[in-house]
């Protein structure tokens, strides 16, 4: 049971790194370290037997899913910031669902998914891999590699909504001790209803500028 729990972990951590590793806060510090990462020697090569072997666990664990949800959520996350900036009308509505088509069309998910391979590579010897690949070609793994998707988007829903609310009333008392410091101060918050207004169809014109116009407000809170 101690082992299940240990390979839903590393499961759950791997789901959210992709995630991360797609997120907007990464952009930044991405873009700083790329030259530095172009002159970095270049990693050594695998084992072909292993590497046979890694790719064979990516596939039974659903790799190129995780990164393909992860791709996903950043997406909306990109997508939330944008709908509080762009005019609140059809253009600014069509220029962020413009820029969500091109980011996902950008996005080099079989590149990221060949990259995966060095990092299993990196943290699991060979023998834990082929014990990685026991488990999930059982029946309880391939039940763990089902479930354990929806279970990390589910704990990244709620891990984000806690963590909105904590940090809103962490200013909000900050901001009554400290009035004339952090009257200006403002999250930029944009609640998950506002991303959804981006994929509403036209028949619903009214309601998606009604919504946008909402969802501006919020994100200056």
């Amino acid at each position: 049971m101690k082992a299940v729990l240990a390979l839903i972990i590393i499961y759950v951590g791997t789901f959210l790194v992709a995630i991360q590793g797609a997120s907007p806060n990464s952009v930044q510090a991405a873009a700083q370290q790329s030259a530095g990462q172009s002159a970095a020697a270049q990693p050594a090569a695998i084992d072909p037997d292993k590497e046979a072997d890694i790719r064979s666990l990516m596939e039974l664990v659903g790799a190129r899913e995780m990164v393909q949800d992860g791709i996903s959520t950043s997406t909306e996350q990109y997508r939330e910031k944008l709908l509080a900036t762009v005019p609140n009308n059809d253009k600014g509505q069509a220029f962020v669902n413009a820029f969500a088509d091109a980011y996902q069309k950008k996005v080099d998910v079989d590149r990221i998914t060949d990259q995966l391979v060095g990092v299993y590579d990196k943290h699991f010897t060979d023998d834990e891999i082929k014990g990685l690949l026991q488990f999930y070609g059982s029946p309880l793994g391939q039940k763990v590699a089902s479930e354990m998707p929806k279970i990390s988007r589910e704990i990244q829903a709620h891990s984000r909504a806690a963590g909105a609310k904590a940090a809103k009333e962490a200013l909000q008392a900050l901001k009554e001790q400290n009035p004339e410091v952090g009257q200006s101060a403002r999250l930029g918050f944009a609640s998950a209803s506002c991303s959804s207004a981006g994929r509403d169809s036209s028949r619903h014109k009214a309601r998606r500028v009604r919504n946008n116009r909402a969802c501006g407000r919020a994100a200056r809170l």
